[in-house]
């Protein structure tokens, strides 16, 4: 076992991570409510998975936000020949993508500072306080969830994920419960069939899998791209389009910047926040309002979202449209 500290630069709130995706439909959280966060993600190499048992410190005095322990550890799957070990680069690697996951990663010290320039950015804060964008467990699995999702109900598309990981994903046993990792890429191409999938999905999920192996589904790499050049890589992959492309960036490899331009729900939820009506609610309009935002666009949109779903548990009174 791996212990890692992760020490938040700005605010931040596991709970708030929880209370999120408890209603979040790609992966809702029933993992009880011991103020422990369970993850359960393939290794970077697909030699096994990687748990992670993550909690916060409670907060005493001063600014900040009290620091974040991970308790990682490295099963190999059953015939890679691959070591039980949680140090090294492996371990490095794991404690990166908790990081990741959480948007640790991201320095949020000024992201306070917004508030005094935009009463819907101060309510969301106040709506929602240390929440930060919690990202799928890597760009492969956001793309592969891409795909499972395309045209149908996103709790349908859910179940299917769900079942495939119960079924072709390592089994693991993380702060005493029991959870499944999405498949390694290896063992995603084996799958011919399965129930709830179509033919064109099931290759479009192989696409996917050839593509992480090839290291084209890399966070630290499609981050370090122009955003748009990394987009449009994105979407040269069979079924990504530029919605799932901008998942795959913003909630896979965790882009800390950047405004969705084909996300309607979200324009409309910003669009009342801000109590714009007609021309002033479409994108090129939204996109200049979220230039305030810097650096921080994907972090203020998720609240967005969340203000906007009534599943979503929040702690403040909530946001007023600006008039």
């Amino acid at each position: 076992m791996k212990a890692v500290v992760l020490t938040p630069r700005g605010p931040f709130s596991l709970a708030a991570s929880l209370r999120f995706l408890e209603g979040f439909t790609p992966a809702p959280y029933r993992q009880g409510h011991d103020g422990v966060l369970r993850l359960a993600f393939v290794s970077d190499d697909g030699q096994g998975t990687v748990t992670a048992a993550v909690r916060q410190e409670a907060q005493t005095e001063g600014p900040g936000a009290g620091a974040v322990h991970g308790d990682i550890v490295f099963h190999p799957a059953p015939g890679t020949g691959a070591e039980a070990s949680s140090g090294g680069d492996r371990g490095q690697s794991a404690a990166a993508s908790v990081a990741r996951i959480l948007s640790l990663d991201v320095d949020g010290s000024g992201f306070a500072a917004l508030a005094a320039a935009d009463p819907v950015v101060a309510g969301l804060m106040e709506e929602f306080p240390g929440l930060r964008p919690v990202c799928f467990n890597s760009p492969y699995e956001a793309a592969a969830w891409a795909v499972i999702g395309h045209r149908v109900r996103m709790s349908h598309a859910a179940a299917v994920k769900t079942l495939i990981a119960q079924r072709h994903g390592q089994r693991v046993e993380v702060a005493g419960q029991e959870l499944f990792a999405f498949p390694a890429p290896h063992v995603l191409r084996t799958v011919t069939s399965f129930p709830g999938l179509t033919e064109v999905k099931i290759q479009r999920l192989h696409a996917i899998a050839d593509a992480a192996e090839a290291g084209l589904l890399d966070a630290a790499a499609l981050r370090a791209l122009p955003a748009q050049e990394a987009l449009a890589a994105l979407q040269e992959l069979p079924g990504i389009g530029p919605f799932s492309a901008e998942l795959i960036l913003i909630r896979g490899a965790g882009h800390p910047d950047l405004f969705p331009c084909d996300e309607p729900r979200l324009h409309a939820a910003m669009a009342a926040a801000y109590g714009l009506e007609g021309a002033a609610a479409g994108v090129p309009h939204l996109v200049r309002v979220a230039e305030r935002w810097k650096p921080y666009r994907s972090l203020v949109a998720l609240l967005l979202r969340a203000h906007a779903d009534p599943r979503i548990s929040r702690r403040g009174p909530g946001i007023r449209a600006s008039r």
